[in-house]
């Protein structure tokens, strides 16, 4: 699905705040509140919204340690061997694969360093993990809520 500006607009604002009101957002686009949810029914419909959810402190709910895992598998494991092997663990926030030396990266979020190590152990002992490397996240600099709002449109260029 293609989005126009109006459309991008709307996501951007439900990125900014999901709780605000179609005539909120309405005013801030330049359309009525019908027209807004209509859009946003049409957005939801695509897929280009997926839906709605609350961002909470990890530290409120007890999540107080966090770690990117490299995990390095052997033979000819598959993207989708990995992910049902990780998506059994609560304490993945994330997984992807990636570029470079190891096959996946893996968000690891554990109420302290002891669990940490215990979930490292589990996922350590997955059949096709060969090693594994990780990082413990001291302090995040950045956290943007809205990273997947539509880029800024970019002016033409006089070629």
């Amino acid at each position: 699905m293609s989005l126009d500006d109006i459309d991008a607009r709307i996501i951007t604002a439900l990125i900014r705040d999901a709780r605000a009101s179609y005539a909120v957002i309405g005013k801030e686009v330049g359309l009525s509140a019908p027209a807004v949810k209509r859009r946003v029914d049409r957005l939801l419909v695509s897929g280009a919204i997926t839906g709605f959810s609350a961002r909470v402190d990890p530290a409120a709910m007890g999540w107080t340690t966090e770690a990117y895992v490299e995990l390095f598998c052997g033979g000819r494991t598959s993207p989708a061997d990995i992910a049902a092997a990780v998506r059994r663990y609560p304490e993945v926030a994330d997984a992807c694969t990636v570029t470079g030396e190891a096959d996946a990266l893996v968000h690891i979020r554990a109420a302290d360093v002891r669990h940490f190590e215990q979930v490292m152990e589990r996922i350590g002992a997955e059949p096709f993990v060969v090693r594994t490397r990780s990082v413990i996240v001291l302090s995040r600099l950045v956290d943007r809520a809205d990273a997947i709002a539509p880029p800024p449109a970019r002016e033409a260029s006089g070629r």
